[in-house]
């Protein structure tokens, strides 16, 4: 469902005489398709069409957040595993950084998350605001740094995750620029 002010997506219906159970539905630019068996009735169309369109707005928020919302996410990550120490001032989304994923300034208490994370699954988004975090209190990337980082349980994993993603953005480097490791 949406909220007030939002206007509803368009949705196209496709009905499938292989589907015999499930419903599925996905984005497809600023539609939703939504994918139910063919013989469903009308009124059940319309109540799975409802119930579909919900389960993906409720999706898209916990993968895109809201910068109050990351706010929350950071306080939160801060006391489960940095026992409250980072008290950010102001967690947002930017625009601007296309060569990282996030940056802190100590001195005013800010992180800006790169909107390049936005969609990614949430465990990524919050090993960056771990990583910012941390910096509140560590400012350089030492050991004593990086053990509180990794105190995330999904830190490799995501160290991981977003280490593919830069090396596939980068899907033709130039002759000999692959050989590099930094």
């Amino acid at each position: 469902m949406s909220s007030a002010g939002e206007t509803r997506p368009e949705v196209e219906v496709r009905r499938s005489k292989r589907r015999r159970r499930t419903v599925s539905a996905y984005r497809d630019g600023d539609r939703v398709i939504v994918l139910i068996p063919a013989s469903l009735s009308r009124k059940e169309e319309a109540e799975w069409v409802e119930t579909m369109i919900a389960r993906l707005e409720r999706s898209e928020r916990k993968r895109k957040p809201s910068d109050e919302d990351l706010m929350k996410r950071a306080k939160s990550l801060s006391d489960r595993y940095l026992g409250g120490l980072a008290l950010p001032e102001s967690v947002r989304w930017v625009d601007n950084q296309e060569a990282r994923w996030g940056s802190c300034t100590p001195g005013d208490r800010s992180i800006r998350l790169s909107a390049r994370l936005q969609g990614m699954p949430s465990w990524v988004i919050d090993y960056v605001l771990m990583h910012e975090l941390a910096h509140l209190f560590e400012a350089s990337h030492n050991a004593r740094f990086w053990g509180w980082v990794d105190r995330y349980p999904q830190a490799e994993r995501a160290k991981g995750f977003l280490a593919g993603w830069s090396a596939a953005a980068r899907l033709d480097p130039p002759p000999g620029e692959g050989d590099e490791v930094d």
